[in-house]
């Protein structure tokens, strides 16, 4: 058999195999409108989106991949797959830190898959108040970052909100130089948000000495800025890049190459165990000796990990602070929930934030 003829043979069998891709497909897909039709027909509150069922259905088709393609991979695949059968339940619209082309907005992309609506917003506090008006179902939100550390301004949203968080994205934050400048020594201004520019200081220190640095809002709009000067450059994602028609100068020039941002997926519904959850609160105690010692004890005794713990001014009294806490497992377990419940007699105030499957992509 001829080069020519193998390659046709194996043509045809790609060709088949894509017809059998194509048939399953949607025969998930009809699936998945009768499941949206039974829930149509029950008499209590109609839950389309289901962040437990989705983590679990994403693990299992990690833990079955058997290559070539990696599981990664084959999971991001399936959660477009998993996004657009919903998209035929129930479209989701689902707000961000915009402007177009943010990392919040890839992140929601990441998480939900393409075929939703994503809508951007002005500031963190726009995309809370969309979701607790019903304007959006969900919202996502940056909450830490693995070199700059914690975003303030979701943590304090807390305070007030009446949102749960629902589940959360984790993203490889990657920074892109982009110009149409055409060369580094033609750029005169440089525009990107704090935390990027902190997060690129040894570069640009050593590439870009001279050019003066300037703090804007977003990425987003760094790029929409530059794109109005070809003197000017700015910090921002290749997809930013996109957008706004920029030219991609320099690849990712961040310091640390695990930049990591974790974001939130906050919504109003409470979120049912996945087997891999992880519970955060928000909990006060008093100002004295052994006060947070004696708070945290409960998930000692109870065998409960502590993942992460933040501390922020109460606005309550001066030197008061609250204490944001990540623990493992869901609230409904029974370890989970025992240790919660001697905790909650401890604490000044006590919130439950949310239990919400552990980040799967």
């Amino acid at each position: 058999m001829s080069e020519t003829e193998r390659l046709n043979a194996i043509r045809e069998r790609i060709d088949a195999i894509d017809e059998q891709i194509q048939h399953l497909i949607n025969a998930r897909a009809t699936a998945a409108t009768e499941v949206a039709h039974i829930k149509q027909q029950s008499s209590g509150e109609t839950v389309f989106y289901r962040p437990e069922r989705e983590a679990q259905i994403l693990r299992m088709v990690k833990e079955r991949n058997q290559g070539p393609l990696n599981a990664e991979e084959m999971a991001r695949l399936f959660r477009e797959i998993m996004s657009a059968c919903l998209a035929l339940e129930y479209p989701l619209n689902i707000a961000f830190l915009g402007p177009e082309g943010t990392f919040t907005q890839t992140a929601a992309l990441k998480h939900f898959g393409h075929s939703v609506t994503t809508t951007p917003l002005g500031s963190i506090s726009d995309v809370f108040q969309e979701v607790e008006a019903g304007n959006c179902q969900y919202g996502v939100v940056p909450v830490e970052n693995s070199s700059e550390g914690v975003i303030s301004h979701t943590l304090d949203m807390f305070f007030s909100s009446p949102l749960r968080i629902c589940g959360e994205v984790t993203l490889r934050i990657h920074h892109n130089l982009l110009s149409n400048a055409g060369s580094l020594g033609k750029i005169e201004r440089l525009y990107s948000h704090q935390q990027s520019l902190a997060q690129c200081r040894g570069w640009l220190d050593r590439n870009l000495p001279h050019v003066e640095r300037i703090a804007v809002g977003s990425n987003a709009e760094a790029a929409a800025m530059a794109r109005e000067d070809p003197h000017t450059a700015a910090i921002a994602s290749e997809t930013a890049g996109e957008i706004y028609h920029l030219g991609v100068l320099v690849h990712n020039i961040e310091d640390e190459p695990g930049n990591t941002t974790r974001f939130l997926i906050i919504g109003q519904q409470q979120v049912p165990p996945s087997g891999q959850d992880k519970t955060s609160l928000l909990i006060s105690t008093k100002n004295e000796a052994g006060g947070l010692h004696r708070l945290l004890e409960p998930l000692a005794k109870h065998g409960v990990s502590m993942t992460r713990i933040e501390s922020r001014p109460s606005r309550r009294g001066v030197w008061d602070y609250v204490f944001f806490i990540d623990v493992d497992g869901h609230k409904d377990e029974a370890h989970v929930e025992q240790a919660l419940a001697a905790l909650e007699k401890q604490a000044g105030m006590y919130k439950v934030l949310g239990s919400y499957p552990k980040a799967v992509l």
